[in-house]
């Protein structure tokens, strides 16, 4: 395996796990999106900064599970969170979901470095039957052997609890003297989460949010009711209404808002 000494980390702030040369790569060119770009989220932009800003000076501090609707900012937090804290000392590595089996030769490897890295795992879910969680467990929360101090997972899913959750599931449940003991099925997926302690929900934004990311990305449109008015419909005609939504809307009509006026 390709450890980290491939990796100059006083230079990279972020690197990718590649499977197939079983190594680390430095990625070459950083999402630029910035903190202050982003609308609607200011809660969970709180939250997951106090708790980084805890990590980054050895405070105790959890790791994070931003869970949700899609296309609510959950992966634009965590870009801009690096891009905000790289400067003190925050490095980060991506590893896939299919390649968590790894994760704990990953981690060997950064745990002596003085960097403070998260372990970014985007749009992270699991299946029936998909083992790759058990190595993630033992990152989250160690077995005999602690997790490095100077490690965090961070994660996002459309999933609350990583796991697909059936009625079966909930059928199976028992009452026993008056308490109700959920099926080993549900214990085994709330046990993966619950290993995450820090928690950010994310939900599709009301109309007056959205609509406050419309005017922030379109700043020189004079006419607000038109723009908002083609906003809407581009949302509309998307069935969401989100910060994913919104920078589409941008992207499509960036370069054409003379309709818009001035």
């Amino acid at each position: 395996m390709a450890t980290d000494q491939s990796i100059d980390w006083a230079e990279t702030p972020a690197a990718v796990w590649r499977r197939h040369r079983q190594g680390l790569r430095a990625i070459r060119r950083l999402d630029p999106v910035g903190w202050s770009e982003l609308t609607g989220i200011g809660r969970q932009q709180e939250a997951l900064a106090r708790n980084t800003e805890r990590f980054l000076a050895g405070e105790p501090s959890n790791n994070a599970l931003l869970w949700g609707a899609r296309g609510t900012g959950k992966s634009s937090l965590i870009k801009a969170l690096l891009n905000r804290y790289q400067g003190q000392g925050l490095r980060m590595i991506e590893v896939d979901k299919d390649d968590l089996v790894n994760l704990p030769e990953i981690v060997d490897d950064i745990a002596e470095l003085s960097w403070r890295f998260v372990i970014f795992c985007d749009d992270l879910s699991f299946e029936v039957g998909e083992s790759g969680y058990k190595a993630l467990k033992s990152v989250l929360e160690g077995s005999l052997e602690l997790p490095p101090e100077n490690v965090r997972v961070y994660a996002t899913s459309n999933r609350r609890h990583l796991m697909p959750e059936f009625m079966d599931d909930n059928v199976k449940s028992e009452m026993r003297g008056g308490e109700l003991h959920p099926a080993e099925a549900i214990e085994e997926q709330v046990s993966l989460a619950d290993r995450f302690g820090l928690q950010l929900s994310f939900y599709g934004f009301p109309q007056d949010v959205y609509l406050q990311a419309i005017d922030a990305l379109f700043p020189q449109v004079g006419d607000r009711e038109s723009l908002h008015r083609e906003a809407i419909r581009f949302a509309t005609s998307r069935g969401a209404r989100n910060g994913r939504t919104a920078q589409q809307f941008y992207r499509q009509f960036a370069g054409d808002t003379d309709g818009f006026g001035r």
